[in-house]
């Protein structure tokens, strides 16, 4: 007997029991968007990996250890998309959708990193992302971190995450603010993780990032970035906090927010939630103002975030919210195939989104009464060969105590039916 085939480790099927709450969510998220005039944009799962290595940074994680890369049999270097954010940009340039100001888009999809699997962190996940070109307002920073908002609020998350955020400043804060960094972590090198003196040499903002207790404690009294801020950068990201005070989003100031990509720069948030356990967060992102220009465009200002739908999921599994997609109406039936079907779709043509299943596979009516009941429907509508005759049908609420079943004329059966399960025909 040969072996079973399984799935790729950290890579999951998405079974029928869970893609009830991925759709309810994915619907959700759509509509938010929308309401903040974002335009959905779909990308390829495979780009060439020069997209990635040139925007994320050569020395991140991403690219360094976790990235999907590959030859083709041209020789060409691709990768699975390890995030979005790159290859929108990719897109925006190549099809010139970068020429007027204001371009904003929204994306989902599965994206690839080569991590050690487990709760929260999988190798095939999947994002929702939200990216807006071209202007660089600190009014857009708080709009887009607004949307974030109300989209925790629409979910009822709102008392179940909190809002970091932070400034890096322009590029020569950054630089300044490096140098300072490493001239103070180089006498305790031999003190951090074997990550964190790796980064030294190569990405040491990351270093603030790291779970090693006394890492932490050195890090701890590291010089701050705020202290290297241009005046530029300190205005925006006043104007920004003043901007989250007059929407009344709360939020706290974390100075150790550095975010894990290179083409980050001046605002960068987090939404975190406690719920998790080490993989708290949920959605992240920041101002990316030179990442255009990186990627081959011409200088144009950009910010987004995208969140994580898995563990966006495991948040409303926290909180009880469950969706499920029964069937609202079970057909057992005593008559011919041919008519079991043709009621079937009568119904489904007058109540456009019921939820409707039968029992075409014969049977008792017993047992077809049992599959009924194991479906999860309310009606069960039986079709006996007498009543069928007369044009009638009988139904019965299974999930009324004692219900007994009830005889109609088949042509009154959708206006019962209708009023029976209003609230409950998905749109």
């Amino acid at each position: 007997m040969m072996n079973k085939i399984q799935s790729i480790r950290g890579m999951h099927d998405i079974l029928p029991d869970r893609t009830p709450l991925w759709r309810w969510l994915e619907a959700r998220l759509a509509e938010v968007f929308a309401s903040y005039d974002f335009h959905e944009i779909r990308l390829p799962i495979v780009e060439k990996a020069e997209v990635f290595t040139r925007a994320i940074g050569q020395a991140t994680d991403v690219v360094e250890k976790e990235m999907y890369a590959f030859e083709d049999r041209n020789g060409d270097l691709l990768a699975l998309r390890p995030e979005g954010t790159a290859a929108v940009v990719r897109s925006a340039i190549q099809h010139g959708l970068l020429n007027t100001p204001g371009l904003k888009v929204w994306y989902q999809g599965p994206m690839f990193r080569h991590e050690r699997p487990q709760k929260g962190r999988q190798r095939q996940f999947h994002q929702f992302g939200a990216e807006i070109f071209g202007l660089d307002a600190a009014a857009v920073d708080a709009e887009l971190i607004a949307l974030g908002q109300r989209i925790w609020r629409e979910l009822g998350l709102t008392d179940r995450i909190r809002l970091e955020i932070n400034t890096l400043g322009d590029r020569d804060d950054r630089e300044r603010y490096r140098q300072r960094l490493v001239d103070y972590l180089r006498p305790h090198a031999d003190q951090l993780d074997e990550d964190s003196r790796r980064r030294l040499e190569t990405n040491p903002l990351r270093i603030f990032d790291s779970k090693h207790e006394q890492t932490r404690g050195i890090m701890a009294d590291a010089p701050l970035l705020a202290d290297e801020l241009g005046e530029e950068a300190r205005v925006h990201f006043a104007e920004v906090r003043e901007l989250l005070d007059g929407l009344g989003i709360e939020y706290t100031v974390n100075t150790g927010l550095v975010r894990g990509l290179d083409y980050y720069c001046r605002t960068v948030f987090e939404w975190v939630t406690e719920d998790l356990g080490a993989q708290g967060t949920v959605c992240a992102g920041g101002r990316y103002n030179d990442l255009v220009a990186m990627q081959g465009g011409k200088d144009t200002p950009g910010i987004g975030f995208a969140l994580g739908v898995e563990r966006l999921l495991a948040l409303l599994d926290a909180a009880g919210v469950e969706r499920d997609q029964k069937p609202q109406v079970f057909i057992v039936s005593q008559v011919a195939a041919t008519d079991t079907l043709k009621m079937a779709e009568f119904l489904r043509d007058r109540l456009p989104g019921l939820r409707l299943g039968a029992a075409l596979g014969g049977g008792s009516m017993r047992s077809q009464f049992k599959r009924a009941d194991r479906s999860g429907a309310r009606w069960c509508l039986v079709l006996g060969e007498r009543e069928h005759a007369e044009g009638q049908v009988a139904l019965k609420d299974l999930r009324a105590e004692g219900g007994e079943q009830q005889t109609m004329p088949i042509d009154q059966l959708p206006d019962f039916l209708a009023t029976a399960l209003a609230g409950e025909v998905d749109d």
